[in-house]
């Protein structure tokens, strides 16, 4: 069966719109070489020339040169029997330069490992990048008889994951808070936002009330998952999500079981970081 190329006309719309209000003092063929590197996903590990046009928006000769730059500097290699792109080993030490440098990933972790080990559900620690929300850390319980799909490095929407939401919930500037959502409805189309934008007010309601965010069969339709937002020290906002299951992972014991427990982790986290967790009056007198 034929691959089909990736849909790109919303991504392609939303880069145009950003280059034609491009910032001064910026590196436009750097921002568009970068532009290419970020069309790759777990699930989009190989592209043609063209689809690399179609999803950024930029033209094929010039995506043409971009990639052959980014193949002699070693972060993109070229197949040499269908001439597509895939990313190469130079990514790595970027990638891992900047894990590095991520304290919280190795303090969070054994509280997600606790975490995941008592509710048998998996446990992601993530950050924004844009549109979407990226993975830096993840932890699955000891008897989970399915690892989980998502690794360190996966990106998915703010709009229908609980952690996006919780990122969004901890946004203290409501100007770039707006801008942020109308960029996420551009991208989402008109259709898709209809039917994300009920459980997202949700979400933005008990953050202010409850202290967390859930996404019910919205980001996958079979998981469950309620997420907490975690200010780590200069400001940067993180959330930290667990989820699983549906079946078993129901909004009552997300509600009841699972989001206090998530709460009270992400408060170990920021004691052990010198960060914070953004909680409403009631809950900050409790904690």
């Amino acid at each position: 069966m034929p691959r089909s190329a990736p849909r790109a006309q919303p991504a392609a719309k939303t880069r145009r719109a950003s280059a034609a209000a491009e910032p001064s003092g910026t590196v436009s063929a750097l921002e568009r070489g970068i532009a290419v590197l970020r069309c790759f996903r777990e699930d989009l590990r190989v592209l043609s020339n063209a689809e690399l046009a179609a999803m950024t928006g930029i033209p094929k000769p010039t995506v043409t040169r971009l990639a052959t730059t980014l193949v002699s500097l070693g972060l993109m290699k070229q197949e040499p029997e269908t001439e597509r792109f895939s990313l190469a080993a130079g990514v790595v030490s970027l990638a891992q330069a900047f894990l590095g440098g991520v304290d919280t990933r190795s303090i969070a972790r054994p509280h997600m490992l606790a975490l995941a080990n008592e509710t048998e559900g998996s446990v992601y620690l993530a950050i924004r990048d844009e549109l979407h929300i990226v993975l830096i850390e993840t932890a699955s319980p000891q008897s989970a008889l399915l690892l989980a799909r998502l690794r360190v490095g996966s990106r998915f929407s703010v709009a229908s994951s609980a952690l996006g939401r919780a990122y969004l919930s901890a946004m203290t500037d409501q100007y770039e808070k707006d801008r942020l959502l109308h960029s996420i409805r551009k991208e989402c189309g008109e259709a898709e936002w209809a039917r994300l934008e009920k459980g997202l007010e949700r979400s933005q309601r008990d953050a202010r009330t409850q202290g967390y965010c859930l996404s019910l069969g919205e980001f996958h339709r079979d998981i469950n998952s309620v997420a907490v937002p975690l200010v780590v020290p200069g400001g940067e906002i993180m959330a930290l999500n667990c989820g699983g299951p549906a079946f078993s992972f129901t909004e009552k014991r997300l509600r009841n079981e699972v989001a206090p427990r998530l709460i009270e982790t992400a408060q170990a986290i920021a004691r052990d970081t010198g960060g914070k967790v953004p909680l409403p009056d009631k809950l900050l007198k409790v904690s």
